[in-house]
């Protein structure tokens, strides 16, 4: 009689923990609909997706191995709803290599985080030899850097990449095809931006932004914690986490103007005789507000000719924050990212037919 009891005590917490999980999942995967603003746990549950989507599928195995069938309903349709999210981070199809052969504009999004600082041009040298090799056609930088304004690295890059558009000193767009009209778009109170710049492909034209959002401050904020303990002063964990949410929580807001800023802009400039390409560090998650914001009408390049698993940021967090999005005036063939170790991200590659 006890045994039962416990049994069924059991069976009416995991039912309890199963319908608790279901309902975060969907608010997770509609939180990006809402401004983080007002809205914070909404905005963080869209961060936990990954977590929530791996307790649906266990608390899955466990009501199948129960066999309890009507229970097994929930997180299973909450997992095939999560089918369209799981898309934006993994593609079941291989890498078509024949298709990057084909004929086509080869664009690559890179924060090559100021190059390490090396002053010597030598990691942007190794950088440039990576996008010849991968003959890239136009290249977009976040966090560069021009070495103590010598210009060293623009200069250099000009054998193969002969136009060039720059932005605010950390950003910049390189192409093997000729550059018209270019702008910058500022942030206010931040060292962010973003740009755009008209690009002449052949007789088609193209309108490419290239995005560095606002950073989330995790890193920034563990590491002075961690220095002051080296120090010798006392940091207290409560306050240490307080600190890392209300950075994170203010990253969220902050990056969520600035995306909508962006977002005005274009639509301000907008000229339905260019093809429009958004790439950069967005510093934000799928299916957040900032990605749902900047992607708008347009096609996610990793969901249309990706494959594997797609993460850009190569620390501790293996996230995906770096993208490439098109218009339907292009078509994408090929998606995929570059395992070098010269930043804290990976450089995104994606091939346009057009």
């Amino acid at each position: 009689m006890a045994k039962l009891a416990i049994y069924k005590y059991v069976s009416f917490l995991m039912l309890i923990a199963t319908i608790v999980v279901a309902v975060f999942t969907f608010v997770g995967l509609f939180g990006g609909n809402y401004p983080p603003a007002g809205n914070t746990a909404k905005a963080m549950l869209v961060y936990a997706l990954p977590i929530l989507i791996a307790v649906d599928l266990l608390l899955l195995l466990y009501w199948l191995i129960r066999r309890r069938w009507h229970w097994a309903v929930i997180p299973l349709v909450t997992l095939l709803c999560c089918i369209p999210y799981t898309g934006t981070i993994y593609q079941f199809r291989s890498l078509d290599e024949q298709a990057d052969k084909k004929t086509g504009l080869k664009v690559a999004t890179y924060n090559v985080a100021r190059f390490n600082r090396e002053t010597s041009g030598f990691i942007a040298q190794d950088v440039l030899a990576q996008m010849k090799k991968q003959k890239v056609d136009v290249l977009c930088l976040q966090e560069y850097a021009d070495e103590s304004g010598d210009k060293l690295n623009s200069e250099s890059y000009k054998d193969y990449f002969p136009y060039m558009a720059q932005g605010r000193s950390d950003m910049v767009i390189y192409s093997r095809f000729p550059i018209g009209r270019h702008k910058t778009i500022n942030f206010e109170e931040t060292n962010n931006s973003a740009m755009w710049a008209d690009i002449d492909v052949n007789g088609q034209q193209f309108r490419f932004v290239n995005v560095h959002l606002e950073t989330t401050g995790f890193n920034r904020t563990v590491y002075k914690a961690a220095k002051m303990e080296m120090q010798g002063n006392r940091v207290e964990t409560n306050r240490l986490l307080q600190t890392i949410y209300g950075n994170y929580t203010m990253g969220m807001m902050v990056r969520a103007g600035q995306a909508i800023t962006v977002r005005n802009e274009l639509l301000k400039e907008a000229d339905g005789d260019h093809a429009l390409v958004i790439c950069g560090d967005f510093n934000d998650v799928p299916y957040s507000f900032v990605y749902n914001t900047m992607l708008g009408d347009l096609i996610d390049g990793f969901k249309e000719c990706g494959s594997g698993w797609m993460y850009t940021y190569r620390g501790k967090k293996p996230v995906r924050i770096d993208y490439i999005f098109h218009d339907e005036k292009v078509k994408g063939l090929t998606y995929y990212r570059q395992d070098i170790s010269y930043s804290d991200h990976y450089p995104v590659y994606m091939k346009l037919e057009y």
